[in-house]
């Protein structure tokens, strides 16, 4: 369920004050240890929602965090849902739907 007052913590704010700051490790550090294409600048757009988790980075922090990649996509997927509904318009309801729900609201 997402929050309705605030926003849901993104996987950024969570990598940052859950795991790099606990664990005292700087994000060029875990850059070098999660390897490949990884740099700080890449760390750091994640931390600062200027980059989204990905399938790929949820599998490399599952790996390197011991947490699952199902974890680090929940927390972008709740956050990114969050984001759009505060500002997309609303669309109603098919007239259809509408009619078949207050069907299944009437009493037998």
């Amino acid at each position: 369920m997402l929050p309705k007052f605030r926003s849901p913590v993104s996987p950024g704010e969570i990598l940052l004050e859950e795991f790099l700051k606990p664990l005292d490790i700087s994000q060029d550090a875990f850059a070098i240890h999660l390897g490949g294409t990884w740099t700080q600048p890449k760390i750091s757009a994640i931390i600062t929602n200027k980059r989204r988790v990905t399938e790929a980075i949820a599998l490399d922090f599952a790996d390197a965090l011991g947490t699952s990649p199902e974890f680090w996509l929940n927390l972008q997927s709740s956050y990114d849902i969050w984001r759009q509904i505060k500002i997309r318009k609303k669309i109603p309801l098919l007239p259809q739907i509408r009619r078949l729900k207050k069907k299944a609201l009437k009493p037998i």
